[in-house]
């Protein structure tokens, strides 16, 4: 089956989760109410640890094969990912209306700012350059997959790589989503 030019590809998939994530960090600093502050937080931790299980699952693989710095790309990506994730999970025990909390999210903030200029600027267009359209699709299709799957809540011990994801993501992904409706969590 031919695939078209128009098709959204992993570079747009991972581009948009950028952009929804960002918003809803702006989201947070715009409001004052404790409730809607948690809830906007909860969903922002959802939607970025199930980005970053889905990228080490089959982003950083391709990268690695395809791109000529791929390992030390990955490593430099794996480190952020490790450092949002103390974040995150720093950011679920604080008090919503702590300083801390607002430094915790600032320092969040600047992590992923940093971590998306590198992925847009250099390793997204790397990717469009060297691998084919359609192979980029069925990418976009994997990760969209992995991210129903994925864990939403930040889990900073556990490994950042594919084997441990795909083996034991789905089952933490599944506690995780339990723990949600339990407690009421707010997640996409």
């Amino acid at each position: 089956m031919a695939h078209s030019e128009t098709e959204a590809d992993v570079v747009d998939v991972l581009t948009a989760d950028h952009r929804d994530v960002t918003a809803l960090i702006g989201e947070i600093w715009s409001v004052r109410d404790p409730m809607v502050r948690r809830d906007l937080t909860d969903t922002a931790i959802s939607e970025l640890v199930r980005h970053a299980v889905a990228e080490e699952m089959y982003v950083y693989p391709a990268m690695r094969k395809h791109l000529p710095d791929g390992e030390k790309a990955v490593e430099h990506d794996v480190e952020e990912h490790q450092e949002l994730e103390r974040a995150m999970k720093e950011l679920e025990g604080l008090e919503i209306s702590s300083t801390e909390f607002d430094t915790t999210l600032r320092r969040l903030e600047e992590i992923l700012a940093d971590h998306v200029q590198d992925e847009e600027t250099e390793q997204f267009p790397e990717l469009r350059r060297v691998i084919p359209h359609e192979e980029l699709v069925k990418l976009a299709g994997k990760v969209e997959t992995a991210k129903k799957l994925a864990p939403t809540r930040p889990h900073p011990g556990a490994p950042n790589n594919e084997l441990f994801h795909k083996l034991a993501g789905p089952g933490v992904g599944m506690v995780d989503r339990l723990r949600d409706m339990i407690t009421k969590r707010a997640t996409k």
